[in-house]
């Protein structure tokens, strides 16, 4: 690896290969170009942190060039001379805060990280500036792949028209331009840049630069500065397509900005933020259901009732009371011995049909908006159908999840990553493991609304618990009555187990006549004469 030396300045260029162009359907008759903090920079094997209440952090693998020698008002045909190395760029970008930006693109592309450069660098006397190739791959797949012959404004003429305006010192960085292919990248997700000259002797290469996705917990503070908002022309140009940010194939006559709080749960919340109780409009088509709005979280009492109370217990309570098909069926713990406790944030899933994922399969799609918006102490519940041989979330979000401080995830499908997932503590109730990826036998299709699993019909807000016995859906008016009934009924029947297990018999004591209900109601009475 070659230490990069802290430039005075990077210039990046907008729009410059024919194939990004093409993708934006515009095509620059000149370069135009931005600046970017020198704090930007970052080496390889860094992290770049995607800030709280954003969603757009795109990735752009760019060739950028490192000035040797000061040039100014050099010609074309000079400029190559004034570059003396070539190495790999991401220049990365927030599309949450583009709009205010006006092109500069100061806070939406000059965060701290957001130009990792290196690792290696390649002699620029060594190649031709037009047969340069740049390769981008995130989580190993191959994203981007473009070479320089398929640029709209050669290296030479950037350096040469720069130069005009200022001097180019040394140590200066110019980022090139991405070709088609940049889009979203999320918390977790890890991008690797590489230039290299494959048609030069010896193929002389950067190397690959990595750079992992972190999540941000800080956020941005409304009272001082101007917040994240995206429309579904960002999401669009984030993406890198409609169809890949799951958005219909034509866009509505007009497009509301959205706006987002800094984070769930913060007070700097723009006049203009979504309602959430109102299903995504990203999602890309019409709900099957109205949203319904999440009910209070739980109490710390509750909660805590809650953790000593089984579902056997919970569901014998709630069959007295009517409900008779509050069990999630099929469903048994990844974690053995975990107990859940929280409340429903849900995510449907639909089967599969192949022109349906295409619009809603990819980009930001419902599980993964699920999975992004998961509060403290909620847990994720998913329709997938029954089906066992689905994989309906993996180890990657069950980060996200851990992250988010959701309190566990139910699916009555199965569970790809099924011992990564189990080793980050993340406790799942599912069918079980199966390797199946997302297409192969389902949609994600929306999130926040009423659906079944395992048999149940489950609502945002729902509480939810899960133990050895299962899980149980609790309707949360009723949390608080059904808890302290099971609980003292839990107190009845441990002292039922102890009579039984001194030898009485069960007859008449399991359920209890008068006469062990009374024995049992003198015991538990207080004594005369004891404090209270």
């Amino acid at each position: 690896m070659t230490e990069i030396t802290r430039p005075g300045k990077i210039i990046a260029i907008h729009l410059n290969y024919v194939s990004r162009s093409d993708q934006r359907g515009r095509r620059p008759a000149a370069p135009s170009y931005f600046f970017k903090p020198a704090s930007s920079i970052a080496g390889t094997d860094g992290t770049v942190e995607r800030p709280a209440g954003t969603e757009l952090l795109a990735f752009e693998g760019e060739i950028a060039l490192i000035i040797g020698t000061a040039a100014r008002r050099v010609s074309v045909e000079q400029a190559w001379a004034h570059v003396a190395h070539v190495t790999a760029s991401n220049d990365l970008g927030l599309y949450d805060l583009r709009t205010n930006d006006k092109g500069s693109n100061v806070r939406s592309k000059g965060g701290d990280g957001y130009t990792p450069v290196g690792p290696n660098l390649i002699a620029a006397a060594d190649v031709d500036p037009g047969a340069l190739r740049v390769r981008t791959w995130v989580n190993g797949e191959l994203a981007q792949d473009d070479t320089t012959a398929g640029l709209l404004f050669p290296l030479p003429q950037l350096i040469s028209d720069l130069s005009q305006h200022f001097t180019l010192e040394p140590g200066d960085i110019i980022l090139t331009g991405t070709p088609a292919g940049s889009s979203v990248i999320v918390p977790g997700d890890v991008v690797e840049v590489e230039v290299d000259a494959p048609t030069a002797p010896g193929g002389p290469s950067s190397g690959r630069l990595r750079t992992t996705v972190t999540q941000g917990e800080i956020p941005f503070d409304a009272q001082i500065g101007s917040m994240p908002a995206v429309d579904d022309l960002q999401r669009e140009e984030a993406w890198g397509s409609r169809e890949a940010a799951g958005l219909p194939a034509s866009a509505p006559a007009s497009a509301a900005i959205t706006t987002y709080p800094t984070h769930e749960g913060s007070n700097n919340v723009p006049s203009a933020a979504p309602n959430p109780t109102v299903s995504d409009p990203s999602s890309g088509g019409t709900s099957g259901g109205a949203s319904v709005e999440p009910a209070a979280g739980l109490s710390a009492d509750l909660r805590a009732k809650l953790m000593e109370a089984p579902t056997a217990g919970l569901s014998s309570q709630l069959r007295k009371r009517g409900l008779h098909s509050c069990f999630i069926d099929g469903v048994s713990a990844n974690i053995p011995g975990s107990k859940i406790v929280g409340t429903a944030k849900t995510l449907r899933f639909v089967p599969a049909r192949e022109d349906l994922f295409k619009t809603h399969g990819g980009g930001y799609n419902a599980q993964k908006r699920a999975f992004d918006a998961v509060e403290e102490g909620e847990i994720i519940v998913i329709e997938a159908r029954g089906d066992a041989t689905t994989g309906t979330l993996g180890d990657i979000l069950a980060l996200r999840a851990v992250a988010r401080g959701a309190a566990g995830v139910v699916t009555d499908g199965g569970v790809r990553d099924f011992d990564a997932v189990a080793e980050i503590g993340l406790p799942v109730f599912s069918q079980g493991a199966h390797p199946s990826v997302l297409g192969r036998r389902h949609v994600p299709w929306e999130h926040d609304v009423t659906i079944g699993c395992g048999g149940a019909t489950v609502q945002p807000g729902d509480v939810i618990v899960g133990d050895g016995d299962g899980v149980i859906v609790v309707p949360a008016h009723l949390a608080e009555e059904v808890t302290d009934a099971a609980l003292a009924q839990e107190d009845e029947d441990a002292w039922i187990a102890e009579q039984v297990a001194a030898g009485h018999p069960v007859d008449g004591l399991f359920p209890m006549n008068a006469q062990w209900r009374a024995q049992y109601d003198a015991r538990s009475a207080p004594q005369t004469g004891q404090q209270r």
